[in-house]
C-alpha cells in the first residue's frame, strides 16, 4: 500500500524488549489517534527493534510538539529514538547526475506531478549537458567539473551546495563518479545511488554488451545507500525483468534504463516515507 493521504508517520527504534509495540500503540490510543498502517520488526541477530506507524488524529488541532513531549517519558524507558513526520512534509533533496538523463527525467516528472513528496533544491553535475532540463523546471543547476587532481575541491563545492540548500537527501541519478571515503562518510544514510544489476556481475565498460555475449536472461537495477564499497551499500530496492535471445544489446540497455528509473523512484519513495531503517550495515524496509 502507499501512504494514506493526510496521515502522520511515527517511526522509532530501540533495543529489543517486551512491550515495545504496546508502548507505541497504547499511547496512540490514549491520544485518540487511529492507526491506518503498522509495521514492526524485531531482529534476533542485532537485537534491535524498529516500528513504523501511519495514523490520523480523530480530533482537529493535532499538537505535534505536545505529542512528542508526552511520549518522551515512555520512550525513555525503552531507550527509544523516535520521529514524527507531518502529512504535508516534503523532504529537501539535491540530485546529482552526469550525462544520462533518464533517471533525472523520471524523478522530475514524479516531482512535478506530486508523486514524490520531495522539494528539489538543486541539481549538481560534472557536465553541462543537462542544464537546459533544469532550467525548464526552474531549478538551480551547478556544473562542477572534476578530474583526479580536483576531486577534493569539487567535493567541497558539492558539500557546500548540500549544506546551503538544507538538503536532507542526495540522489545519485546516474552520477558516474566515485565519491571519496570522506564524502561517503559525510552522506552515510542520506544518499541513494542506482546502478544496473546483472547476473553474473558484469563490471567495467559496456556491461550490457558483456551480458549479451553471455546470453543473459535477467536484467535489473539496484538502489542503495552509498558507502565506501563501490556499489555495495545497504540495499533499499531492486528491480528485475526477464529477457531472451531476441534482446540485442541496445534492447537490454533500454530495458535496463526503465528498470533503473522505477527502482530509483521506489527507493526515494521508501526513504522519504520513512520506510527504511539501517540496522548494523543492512536495511529493514517496510515496502509499500
Amino acid at each position: 500500500m502507499s501512504r494514506t493521504q493526510g496521515s502522520w508517520i511515527f517511526t522509532a527504534q530501540c533495543p529489543s524488549r517486551i512491550g515495545t509495540v504496546d508502548v507505541v500503540t497504547r499511547f496512540l490510543r490514549e491520544e485518540n489517534c487511529y492507526i491506518t498502517e503498522l509495521n514492526s520488526f524485531d531482529d534476533k541477530e542485532s537485537l534491535g527493534f524498529v516500528i513504523r506507524v501511519e495514523f490520523r488524529p480523530e480530533q482537529s488541532g493535532f499538537d505535534a510538539e505536545g505529542f512528542l513531549q508526552r511520549f518522551a517519558p515512555r520512550a525513555a524507558g525503552f531507550a527509544m529514538q523516535f520521529e514524527l513526520t507531518a502529512p504535508d512534509a516534503r523532504m529537501p533533496v539535491v540530485i546529482m547526475v552526469s550525462k544520462s538523463d533518464h533517471c533525472l527525467n523520471d524523478l522530475l516528472y514524479r516531482y512535478r506531478t506530486g508523486q514524490l513528496a520531495i522539494d528539489i533544491r538543486a541539481i549538481i553535475s560534472n557536465h553541462p549537458d543537462l542544464e537546459p532540463l533544469a532550467q525548464w523546471h526552474k531549478l538551480p543547476y551547478y556544473h562542477f567539473p572534476i578530474t583526479a587532481e580536483t576531486r577534493a575541491e569539487q567535493e567541497d563545492q558539492v558539500s557546500q551546495v548540500i549544506q546551503d540548500t538544507g538538503a536532507e537527501l542526495v540522489v545519485l541519478a546516474r552520477y558516474m563518479q566515485v565519491l571519496s571515503a570522506e564524502m561517503c562518510e559525510k552522506l552515510s544514510g542520506k544518499a541513494i545511488n542506482i546502478h544496473h544489476s546483472l547476473l553474473p556481475g558484469f563490471k567495467g565498460a559496456r556491461p550490457y554488451h558483456q551480458a549479451y555475449d553471455k546470453g543473459v536472461k535477467l536484467v535489473g537495477a539496484t538502489a542503495h545507500y552509498i558507502n565506501n564499497d563501490l556499489d555495495e551499500g545497504p540495499i533499499i530496492a531492486q528491480g528485475v525483468e526477464p529477457v531472451t535471445h531476441t534482446h540485442y544489446p541496445e534492447d537490454l540497455i533500454e530495458k535496463g534504463r526503465d528498470i533503473e528509473c522505477l527502482t530509483l523512484a521506489r527507493a526515494v519513495s521508501y526513504h522519504i516515507e520513512r520506510r527504511v531503517f539501517l540496522q548494523k550495515g543492512k536495511t529493514v524496509v517496510f515496502a509499500s
